[in-house]
């Protein structure tokens, strides 16, 4: 494993949100940067996710504002939360989108099956012809996400699957960990040490 540093995330609490199923994501595929849309359970599993969301956030801390990546699954799927949570809580939460959000490059593996080598990948051992390498990934996804929670208020940034495995790397946590599809995380850090962070699946609270 070829050692790299890791970029620091800022110990600041935020809510994270990947973005709905797509016919990629269903049938396997790597998406990485192309652009492919929400499938009809994808658009339902938006609603699903705010509902989770109106149960859950008092618990934690009520979001204030959306940050999400600019791909269309994910920019849908923060949409589709924002308009459930106004018919059912009557906020209004804003939206703004980030370039630093969008998932990574896999460069020749988008379309393609997913394999055995994101451990390869996250280790900085191997990169795909034209992809983005994990520990740029990281440091990008790091700055997005300390940006997007300096501001006023509490965001939940809507975005990737991948962003997040380097997401998970910044927080002391195992990276290569699939991430379901719109099912809202809470996130803080740890304490008295931000590390390693603590993470609550609201698709397991129930």
């Amino acid at each position: 494993m070829t050692d790299y540093p890791i970029a620091r995330l800022a110990p600041r609490p935020f809510w994270y949100l990947r973005h709905g199923e797509t016919d990629w994501n269903a049938r396997g595929l790597s998406q990485g940067r192309s652009d492919i849309p929400l499938n009809d359970t994808g658009i339902a599993q938006g609603a699903r996710a705010a509902a989770m969301l109106a149960r859950h956030w008092n618990e934690h801390g009520r979001i204030t504002r959306i940050v999400s990546s600019p791909l269309g699954r994910a920019l849908r799927t923060a949409e589709l939360v924002r308009d459930a949570l106004r018919d059912s809580d009557g906020v209004d939460l804003p939206i703004t989108t980030d370039i630093a959000l969008q998932e990574v490059c896999f460069g020749v593996q988008e379309g393609e099956p997913m394999g055995d080598w994101y451990d390869s990948w996250i280790a900085n051992d191997y990169v795909p012809q034209g992809a983005e390498p994990f520990p740029e990934l990281v440091a990008r996804a790091v700055g997005a996400v300390n940006k997007a929670t300096e501001g006023d208020g509490l965001p939940m940034i809507v975005c990737h699957g991948a962003m997040f495995r380097a997401l998970r790397k910044a927080m002391g946590l195992p990276a290569n960990v699939r991430l379901p599809n719109a099912v809202p995380l809470w996130l803080r850090p740890g304490e008295p040490d931000p590390l390693p962070w603590l993470l609550v699946n609201l698709g397991e609270a129930g």
